[in-house]
């Protein structure tokens, strides 16, 4: 809420009469438990908050000592009855929100407390159970309304009795209901400009003609058909959704719009005009009946050809994702000249066609993902192709090579994904070249690229020179790290995140020393058995070691630049030894560092996994023999045998000395003063 009240507000939030909190002229009184409007609070107060509370009835009383109210929300209390007196002292009431309450049980009660509000503009009644015939109850007095919310409620008719009188509404919300059928509700709306009837079950729209509507979302519903009126009007749709849906065809849309946006992901759309096995269909037409009370209409369309008489002149994006599209009309993206946005990924389209002529000189993303694209064909001239393309998507298709220069002649493009693609990268000039590789050498603009599950059998020699990439992923490459490293070299001062996730890598098979620009750095998915000590080095903020064979990490990686800088690091599903973690008591007290995998770490002691953060006494107490001083334990383990036998030796010294003595004299000679 601070953030709509504007820089005006100098106040903090202070405690007020009923535990509610004053800022300025507005009450927050959310989450209080209680059962009825505070009588106590400021007569100034122009919007109160009576949010997530227990009030079941709004009396005729309630809001007499409030009269300069003009915001009202009682949004998810257990509200049954606003009594008809309520608003009465409320004339300024400009929005209301009566979300998720219990309206449905005296809704004709309701109603005539709303039609003394005069100047309400906004009343938000979802989540409410209300039926059609309980919405036309209870808005029919409301001619001010400019802003209508019925989402969520258990509406499933629509026709022209449900919104009589609302002249004024520009905006309606009918979504998450149960709506199937639509008869005429939106003739007299003729100021409507946004209409939302996403989240229902409408099988149709045929013969649309809200000529003022902007923005029409019908998204998630079972629609077949979209038909728009024959008909020569301006309309003024700037947004079409009709994602979701069941289309089976490309929407028949008016013949002038101002349409720049339109949205048919996931449908079951197709073009006719050619169908794969050579059969042609330009010409077979098909007819609607369509019967409107006792008056019967029949219209013929050219499904396949009907596009071309609309007028796309406007549209800038496309959105034709998750559909069957095998392929495109002639011409049909020649009627788009300033789309900037076209996303056919996930469609089942084998070949795309790219040529200087065509009219999208405009277009900044092109998303080709997820098709069986097996080739990609340019048409060869002088002048640029797609000049304004930043982002060219071409993720998991069948390509094995792209035309040449291709990339040499988008001048602005900045992201290219062809992971998935069993593509091989051109060497260095004036070595054997494949026909099929794909050169992007000298493609200056060029920052971010994906090579991911490219089978890349190494990467030869420096076919990264002359770009300026900042991301590289080149993860699910088996083989890519063998053979000569040194395309490394060009990427030195730019490269700031690299995946090699899942590359075959080993500890010493890359030197990252010299990657110095390097921010984010994912080695997951390898067998490393050791850590590479080239890292030590870098100031990254993200490393991925997940998945490798690491048995410890060095004990002073929190010391060094690395253990530094680092701001996020994953650790898991490696088999570290319980015995040797100081490296891992030093991460938790680094400060900055957050290991978002910590609850999954484990380390290793016999056969058992366990937490690094709360290891068994008896575990701690094996590690400390395993872990202390050779020399000392030796030591100690000799002690007593050393000690038993020098008590041994004197013992045996000390029963035997006169025989001894007397011995020694006598072969010495010695007389014996005894």
């Amino acid at each position: 809420l601070a953030m709509g009240w504007g820089s005006g507000m100098d106040s903090a939030w202070a405690p007020s009469p009923g535990s509610c909190e004053l800022v300025q002229s507005i009450m927050d009184c959310t989450g209080r438990w209680l059962s009825s409007i505070p009588g106590n609070l400021r007569g100034d107060t122009e919007e109160l908050f009576l949010d997530d509370n227990t009030i079941q009835v709004l009396g005729n009383a309630s809001l007499l000592l409030y009269p300069q109210l003009w915001h009202l929300s009682l949004t998810r209390n257990r509200l049954e009855l606003i009594e008809p007196a309520a608003f009465l002292s409320s004339q300024g009431l400009q929005v209301l929100s009566l979300t998720d309450n219990l309206l449905f049980t005296n809704y004709s009660q309701t109603a005539a407390a709303l039609s003394a509000l005069p100047a309400l503009r906004t009343l938000d009644l979802a989540g409410n159970q209300l039926t059609e015939d309980m919405v036309s109850v209870l808005v029919s007095n409301l001619s001010s309304l400019e802003s209508l919310s019925v989402a969520r409620n258990i509406i499933m008719r629509l026709d022209s009795s449900v919104f009589t009188n609302l002249t004024q509404l520009l905006e309606l919300n009918l979504e998450k209901n149960y709506i199937f059928e639509i008869d005429n509700a939106f003739e007299g709306l003729q100021r409507l400009q946004r209409l939302s009837i996403a989240y229902n079950y409408l099988p149709c729209l045929v013969g649309f003609g809200l000529t003022q509507l902007r923005v029409l979302n019908v998204s998630n519903n079972v629609i077949e058909w979209f038909l728009t009126l024959e008909s020569d009007d301006l309309f003024e749709l700037e947004v079409l959704d009709l994602s979701h849906n069941r289309l089976l065809f490309f929407p028949v849309l008016p013949r002038q719009s101002k349409l720049h946006s339109l949205l048919l992901q996931d449908n079951r759309m197709s073009f006719y005009q050619r169908l794969p096995n050579g059969t042609s269909l330009a010409n077979v037409t098909v007819q609607f009946l369509i019967i409107d009370g006792n008056s019967t209409n029949t219209t013929t369309v050219r499904l396949w050809d009907d596009l071309c008489h609309s007028n796309l002149s406007s549209l800038r994006l496309l959105d034709m994702s998750q559909n069957q599209v095998w392929g495109l009309p002639d011409d049909f993206l020649a009627q788009m000249p300033s789309l900037t946005h076209l996303k056919l990924n996930q469609n089942c389209l084998e070949a795309f066609h790219l040529s200087e002529e065509d009219p999208l000189a405009m277009l900044t993303e092109l998303d080709l993902s997820q098709n069986q694209l097996m080739e990609l064909r340019v048409k060869v001239g002088i002048g640029d192709i797609l000049p304004n393309l930043q982002l060219f998507n071409l993720s998991t298709n069948r390509l094995q090579a792209l035309p040449p220069g291709i990339f040499t002649r988008t001048r602005k493009i900045t992201t290219l994904d062809l992971s998935r693609n069993r593509v091989d990268l051109c060497p260095q000039p004036g070595e054997a070249e494949s026909p099929s590789c794909v050169d992007i050498r000298g493609v200056e603009t060029l920052t971010h690229l994906s090579l991911a599950g490219c089978g890349l059998q190494g990467l030869g020699s420096r076919p990264f020179q002359g770009t300026s990439l900042m991301h590289l992923d080149l993860s699910d490459n088996r083989q890519v790290l063998s053979g000569d490293l040194g395309w490394l070299q060009d990427l030195v001062l730019t490269l700031q995140v690299l995946s090699l996730r899942n590359t075959s890598l080993s500890s010493t098979a890359v030197d990252f020393s010299a990657l110095n620009s390097l921010v984010r750095l994912d080695l997951s998915g390898n067998s490393l058995a050791a850590f590479p000590s080239s890292l030590g080095s870098l100031r990254l903020r993200s490393l991925d070691l997940r998945d490798n064979c690491l048995p410890a990490l060095p004990p002073d990686v929190a010391w060094v630049p690395l253990g530094r800088s680092l701001r996020e690091l994953y650790l898991s599903r490696n088999p570290y030894n319980c015995c040797t973690l100081g490296w891992w008591d030093a991460l938790q007290q680094a400060e900055g560092l957050r290991v978002p995998d910590g609850p999954e770490v484990t380390c290793s002691h016999g056969s058992r996994a366990l937490s690094p953060g709360a290891l068994p006494e008896p575990v701690l107490q094996s590690c400390r023999w395993q872990t202390a001083d050779l020399a000392l334990l030796y030591l100690v383990l000799a002690l007593p045998t050393c000690l038993t036998l020098l008590v041994a030796f004197v013992v045996v010294f000390l029963m035997l000395k006169e025989k001894l003595l007397k011995m020694v004299k006598t072969r010495c000679g010695v007389s014996s003063p005894y």
